[in-house]
């Protein structure tokens, strides 16, 4: 029997159609967008220098130990009145995050000599290719191309995280900056500077640094490390320190 003969010869109403999921599914992906954009806000936006909601030096904290800069790599004046240091692992999704704050720190503070910044490897035993990643940075030092390969194992993270060549890869991004390849890779396949990425990861068990990226502005450390909270921090001390 059609639908139309059995409506007319029953008088039953016509079946009512079942809702649609689509508007819920708007609804949700609307709620997502707009939780991913609020929380890029909270740790981009800058507080003022002043808030109280800004993290302070613990009490009784005594100045970071400075003679273990040099297991770090620098830029950045030596007597620049606030130091900004950073123990972090190149594979470590949330310090590729950091990476472009500490850009920033770089264009905005280091360059006019306000602040110095040291960064210190610590490359986490779950990673497999932190290692490697935190060599090639220094094997592109020996070149002078430390902080453009630093920049650049960041921004391109994801494509050789997972590499069973990471050498392959950090080869070819030399290349890329202009580097003599063949001396990169003798430095990278003989590990040259292993020795000194332990060191570095030696200095932040000594001070009981586990987690990346744990950020440091002179011995005060940040509670969300990203722009917002770096910068106004580093205001802070600058204009405490100009007093």
């Amino acid at each position: 029997m059609g639908e139309a003969k059995r409506r007319k010869e029953t008088g039953a109403p016509p079946p009512r159609k079942g809702k649609s999921n689509k508007p819920l599914y708007i609804g949700i992906g609307v709620l997502v967008v707009a939780a991913v954009a609020f929380g890029l806000v909270f740790l981009t936006a800058a507080p003022e220098p002043t808030s109280d909601e800004l993290p302070v030096a613990s009490a009784n904290a005594e100045a970071f130990p400075a003679q273990l800069d040099q297991f770090g790599v620098s830029v950045g004046p030596e007597d620049a009145p606030v130091v900004v240091r950073e123990f972090a692992d190149y594979q470590c999704p949330a310090c590729g995050n950091f990476s472009s704050a500490s850009k920033r720190l770089k264009q905005e503070y280091v360059d006019e000599g306000k602040v110095r910044f040291v960064y210190f490897d610590l490359p986490l035993q779950q990673h497999q290719n932190a290692m490697p990643a935190a060599q090639a940075a220094r094997c592109a030092g020996d070149q002078g191309t430390y902080w453009a390969m630093h920049d650049r194992l960041y921004d391109s993270q994801t494509e050789w995280s997972g590499s069973n060549d990471p050498v392959a890869t950090f080869t070819r991004y030399a290349g890329d900056l202009g580097l003599e390849e063949r001396r990169f890779r003798r430095c990278m396949t003989t590990e040259l500077h292993r020795e000194a990425v332990e060191q570095s990861r030696r200095v932040a068990m000594q001070l009981r640094v586990t987690s990346t990226p744990t950020v440091l502005v002179d011995n005060i450390r940040l509670t969300r490390p990203g722009w917002g909270q770096l910068s106004a921090v580093v205001e802070r001390e600058l204009a405490s320190k100009a007093r």
